[in-house]
């Protein structure tokens, strides 16, 4: 998807006719300026809004702070003289650097949450740059990346302790983690170390649901190496000799193309969980990690005011 700031020029042009809009109504003819496609409409965020919805609603509050547009009541915009002005300039673009150069509303603003101002004069020209840097996605989205890659990081350092791990706790770490997403029984009862000659390699059973009407076969490997197809069938053929058709199949390392396209053929329903897929889980599910810093982001709740406002 384009950047944030190109979406102010298609923002200003469905304004242009110089009558009052709602907000949403804005949506789709912006979209459509800009050739945004269907798959890109329904990208969404962390917090669950649509990209591109977003970006729009994040140009209203800049272009207003350039007095370009103005607010005519809750959820409504129009554009102003000042902002009909410059579409019959024809821009080739407008961004930060832009307006931070011609409007000085939307330069004292800017200072007003930060510490730019701060900045000597012959440092103008980096704050500019390393503004229009910063603002070429939302500040929702800047947090949504960083956040992102917080839990990147996150992965990858939980990952490497698991690897670190001796195989018995491997294994009941699985079975923890199993627990935590809704698999059944008691923690005594959930897994059960089969153990015997011959089990093709099975580490443990689960119930499917806590009341018992399934079972679900385990096996769990702390490995560096791919796992590829021959170590899978024999999983698959150890689930036979059990009269059952369901198992977990979870590596600290990856599958092999083949293992996977192995899965995909069969009748047995077999769930290949490689390493980054184990951490995931373990992160959605709060197993092995715990929160440090807890921030909220507030939105005006519609339910309170008044329908008609929006």
């Amino acid at each position: 998807m384009v950047k944030f700031t190109n979406f102010f020029i298609p923002v200003l042009k469905v304004l242009s006719d110089g009558k009052e809009w709602s907000k949403k109504d804005t949506y789709e003819p912006v979209a459509k300026i800009l050739g945004i496609t269907e798959e890109e409409k329904r990208e969404r965020l962390a917090s669950g809004s649509l990209k591109y919805q977003n970006r729009i609603a994040w140009s209203f509050l800049y272009l207003s702070k350039s007095g370009l547009i103005v607010k005519t009541k809750p959820a409504f915009v129009m554009i102003t003289e000042e902002g009909r002005k410059l579409l019959k300039e024809n821009p080739a673009k407008i961004d930060n650097n832009f307006l931070m150069e011609r409007y000085p509303k939307y330069r004292e603003w800017v200072s007003s949450y930060s510490q730019r101002e701060q900045q000597k004069d012959d440092g103008k020209k980096e704050v500019l740059e390393g503004l229009d840097n910063c603002r070429s996605v939302t500040p929702e989205e800047e947090i949504d990346r960083a956040c992102r890659d917080l839990r990147e990081n996150l992965s990858d350092e939980l990952l490497e302790t698991v690897k670190r791990v001796d195989p018995s706790f491997f294994e009941k770490l699985v079975i923890d983690l199993l627990l935590k997403m809704g698999y059944g029984g008691s923690r005594a009862e959930a897994g059960k170390a089969v153990g015997k000659t011959g089990d093709g390699g099975i580490d443990g059973v689960i119930d499917e649901d806590k009341l018992g009407l399934d079972k679900i076969y385990i096996q769990a490997k702390r490995w560096e190496n791919t796992v590829g197809r021959p170590v899978v069938q024999a999983f698959v053929g150890s689930l036979a000799g059990n009269h059952s058709k369901k198992g977990i199949f979870i590596t600290t390392s990856d599958f092999t193309k083949d293992a996977r396209e192995y899965i995909e053929k069969i009748d047995s329903r077999i769930s290949l969980v490689d390493g980054r897929k184990l951490v995931e889980l373990m992160i959605d599910h709060g197993l092995g990690v715990s929160t440090s810093s807890t921030y909220e982001i507030k939105k005006v709740d519609r339910d309170y005011f008044p329908e008609d406002l929006f």
